[in-house]
């Protein structure tokens, strides 16, 4: 037994090291390629001159653009992707439905609510930080959004699809509260930024955003590596995981608690982006299986290298133009959506 669980580790340890090689490799491609591209030795020479103090001969300019830059957006946008994956993996399992997602369900959306309520109406006074008050715009979107399923019937009944038309439902809510608050409060230059922003926008991130949505994401996939096991029951329902003496009503409020917060973290910095959570997960379980321990990991490192890549497309497909980043993964995630929905329609028969 022990020699076989020794094997079991030894073969798991190649996958692992090149998953991070290939997260390490997103990394420096992402600081890499942009609207004037760097030399990949040229990048790894940076990161050598900040980080180990070497001594390279290496402009002044292309450092500040590969360090100040490229390098601090790519963390965050592998920081974000992996905070999404694991949330819309978890929301996945708690609902057991394949289609749960924090942007379909609205949670971005209240997320977004929350944000702009701060940032442009003053709510708060300035006592609340922008991402306290996203933070409470998500916990206020998923409770409505649970409450509206409970009262359509659809919440127990997980086959039935209620859960993601009250997602919907919210979500538009949500949204028409933000653009009146935008039509309200805001001036002309501020809507336009808000509006770009909402649409997913990772060009002001800089090295202060990096210690905020890194150790975030950190946390929160500690929090939910440490519930695998629960995780694993649930995605048998909470009568099974009660059965197997799970604390069902504490662990639900800290898993979805997590997810609430790493979503808020993540839309108060680069702004509600849609349907990572929703098709990082399923590629996580094509290539790992359902077991959480495997699962959630693998959905952290597909979610980091998926945004990464996503967001060195937003900054090359247009020449001399930003795409939002909500925009490329959305182009990615809709047929994904469309894919996902046919094919849980047909095993429903």
């Amino acid at each position: 037994m022990a020699r076989h669980l020794l094997d079991r580790r030894i073969v798991r340890l190649p996958v692992v090291a090149l998953g991070i090689s290939l997260l390490v490799i997103a990394l420096l491609v992402g600081a890499s390629i942009g609207e004037t591209n760097i030399p990949f030795a040229t990048v790894v020479q940076v990161l050598a001159i900040k980080m180990f103090g070497a001594d390279y001969p290496i402009d002044a300019i292309d450092q500040g653009i590969i360090w100040n830059y490229r390098f601090s957006r790519a963390i965050v946008a592998a920081s974000c992707g992996a905070g999404l994956g694991i949330s819309g993996l978890v929301l996945q399992t708690l609902l057991r439905n394949i289609l749960a997602d924090p942007y379909i369900l609205g949670i971005s959306a209240g997320a977004s609510t929350g944000a702009v309520a701060i940032a442009v109406a003053g709510v708060g006074g300035g006592a609340i930080s922008l991402s306290a008050g996203a933070f409470v715009g998500a916990l206020v979107a998923f409770v409505l959004v649970v409450g509206l399923s409970r009262a359509a019937g659809g919440f127990a009944s997980n086959a039935s699809g209620q859960i993601i038309l009250a997602g919907v439902a919210g979500s538009q809510l949500f949204n028409a509260l933000t653009s009146f608050i935008i039509a309200r409060s805001a001036n002309a230059e501020q809507a336009r930024g808000i509006m770009f922003w909402l649409l997913g926008n990772l060009s002001g991130v800089r090295w202060p955003d990096v210690w905020l949505a890194t150790p975030v994401a950190f946390v929160v996939f500690i929090i939910i590596v440490f519930h695998a096991r629960a995780l694993d029951a649930f995605a048998f329902g909470a009568d099974a995981a009660s059965s197997l003496g799970i604390s069902v009503r504490r662990t639900q409020i800290i898993l979805i608690g997590a997810a609430a917060l790493v979503t808020a973290i993540m839309v108060s910095i680069v702004g509600a982006i849609g349907f990572v959570g929703l098709v990082v997960p399923h590629a996580a379980r094509y290539l790992v299986g359902p077991r959480h321990g495997r699962l959630t990991p693998a959905t952290a490192l597909i979610g980091a290298i998926f945004l990464i890549l996503a967001d060195i497309v937003s900054r090359i497909v247009i020449p001399g133009q930003v795409m939002p980043i909500g925009v490329v993964t959305a182009l990615v995630g809709s047929p994904a959506f469309a894919m996902i929905l046919v094919r849980g329609s047909r095993g429903a028969k």
